[in-house]
C-alpha cells in the first residue's frame, strides 16, 4: 500500500476517494463485484472508451491498495485473471448505494437533461 502510504488526509473520507477515485476505477469494482472474475481483455471489453494504458494503470492501483486481486497462471500465453480481494468485496454496499443514488437522481433532479451511453444508440 506504498501508494498512499506517505501522504496525508483531512479525514476517512478523504482516504476512501483517493482508492476508489478515478474515471474507471467503479466500473472496474462494478463489474468484478457484479459479474466476478474477470480477465483484462473482458473487463476491456465491458468498458469501452477505456484505453489499454489507462485500465492498466487503474487495476494496478486498485491491486496496490489491496481492493483488486491479481492472479497470473503460468502458461503460454499468459493468463492473468482479476477479482475482488474481501476488502473490495467490502465496497458492493457502498458501490450498489451510489448506483441507487444516481439512478433516483437521473429521475428525479435532472430528468431527461442527462443521458447514459447505453440510451444512446
Amino acid at each position: 500500500m506504498t501508494r498512499l502510504q506517505n501522504k496525508t488526509f483531512n479525514c476517512e473520507k478523504e482516504l476512501t476517494l483517493s482508492v476508489i477515485g478515478g474515471k474507471w476505477k467503479m466500473l472496474v469494482l462494478w463489474h468484478l463485484g457484479k459479474q466476478g472474475t474477470k480477465r483484462f481483455g473482458e473487463l476491456k471489453a465491458l468498458m469501452p472508451g477505456v484505453t489499454q494504458r489507462m485500465l492498466v494503470n487503474q487495476l494496478r492501483e486498485l491491486e496496490e491498495d489491496l481492493i483488486v486481486h491479481r492472479e497470473v497462471y503460468p502458461i503460454v500465453p499468459p493468463k492473468v485473471e482479476y477479482s475482488l480481494t474481501e476488502q473490495g468485496e467490502s465496497l458492493m454496499p457502498i458501490l450498489d448505494s451510489m448506483y441507487n443514488w444516481g439512478e433516483n437522481y437521473m429521475e428525479n433532479v435532472v430528468g431527461g437533461q442527462v443521458k447514459r451511453k447505453e440510451d444512446i444508440k
